[in-house]
């Protein structure tokens, strides 16, 4: 018989969001991309499972080629896994990115694996030179080609995004274990049927609002699953947070950053500015998970409890903090919040 707490994933994603040094200036992408590799390696040492590197193409984040960086991380750590939160895989090309991850993979040990999305940005269509207008059919068409890649030796496919392949075989190959896939999902049951469709596992991203509104997409993917004749794949979230020493602290010291990130993509986007009393709102009863170990190890428990998860991913850096605060956060949460979490699960199933 399994068990959930032995069995749950406890991981760390970041962006790679420029930060602030010690004399406020923010810091050059080479700078932060160091730190980056150094938060990993504290994270291994601190007894979390997965660090995943997201993707983007903005100068306020500085890690638009996560692979590289989580190569670099393969070679200073030996047993945390190393993910992609996530790959833009609708403009990328599905044999490259097969190709990186199958390499990170045998270079790690067989510790890779990927989350594959269509980013929160756009930038990457202008950038690689696709058109927005093929949103849609840019994503299905690659998602279909990478999971036969994970699963066919030899492929043919043929798309509308991309030249056909007839009977190849593309190197290297994944290890035995193969390589682990998931699908970035927002919030959408199309999305998460795709998830289902490819038969590979679902990650929920989630910014914003009670994690638990997100119970009737999980329940939507078992019922699929049980539809298709299909075993469900353990489930994930990724969400936001931030952890010291007491609520205020991390209230305290996150507030100012979240404020200058949120404040910045709002006006991009013409949202609503950022107030202090929606920042707390997200923390006491949304998707923020800030606070003591003890305020942040009881939400993560009830998060994975209400939605069956076997992986939870914090994105532990939130706009400009600087490196220091970012290394204590993981460390809090490696030594308190994850053993307090796997207990608070472990005590579940004794009950």
């Amino acid at each position: 018989m399994s068990d959930p707490a032995r069995d749950l994933s406890l991981g760390l994603d970041t962006f790679g969001d420029i930060t602030r040094g010690p004399d406020g200036r923010l810091l050059r992408a080479d700078e932060v991309l160091r730190h980056v590799v150094q938060e990993a390696v504290i994270a291994e040492q601190a007894g979390l499972d997965v660090i995943g590197l997201g993707e983007h193409h903005r100068e306020d984040f500085a890690i638009s080629a996560p692979e590289v960086v989580l190569g670099a991380i393969a070679g200073q750590t030996s047993r945390i896994r190393l993910g992609t939160a996530v790959t833009v895989l609708s403009t990328d090309d599905p044999v490259r990115v097969f190709q990186r991850l199958s390499t990170l993979d045998a270079v790690s040990g067989g510790r890779a694996e990927v989350v594959l999305g269509r980013g929160s940005f756009t930038e990457s269509y202008r950038l690689f030179g696709f058109d927005l207008a093929d949103y849609d059919r840019l994503f299905e068409e690659r998602l279909d080609l990478f999971a036969r890649l994970l699963r066919e030796e030899r492929v043919t496919w043929s798309g509308t995004t991309r030249p056909p392949l007839r009977e190849e075989t593309v190197h290297p190959r994944p290890g035995p274990a193969g390589l682990v896939a998931w699908v970035g999902v927002g919030g959408s049951p199309e999305s998460v049927l795709r998830v289902v469709r490819y038969d590979l596992r679902l990650m929920l991203a989630i910014i914003g609002g009670d994690p638990l509104r997100f119970r009737p997409y999980v329940d939507l993917y078992l019922r699929a699953c049980a539809e298709a004749g299909r075993r469900p794949r353990p489930i994930g979230v990724h969400v936001p947070g931030f952890v010291a020493a007491t609520d205020e602290a991390a209230r305290e010291a996150l507030w100012p950053h979240y404020a200058e990130m949120f404040g910045r993509i709002g006006r991009e986007r013409g949202w609503p500015p950022v107030t202090r009393d929606r920042f707390l709102a997200e923390v006491e009863r949304g998707a923020l998970f800030a606070g003591s170990p003890e305020t942040v190890a009881r939400k993560i428990a009830r998060t994975v409890r209400g939605l069956g998860l076997a992986r939870f991913d914090l994105k532990y850096a939130n706009g400009p903090m600087p490196h220091p605060e970012l290394v204590e956060t993981i460390r809090l949460y490696g030594e308190r919040v994850a053993p307090m979490v796997r207990d608070m699960i472990s005590t579940d199933k004794a009950a």
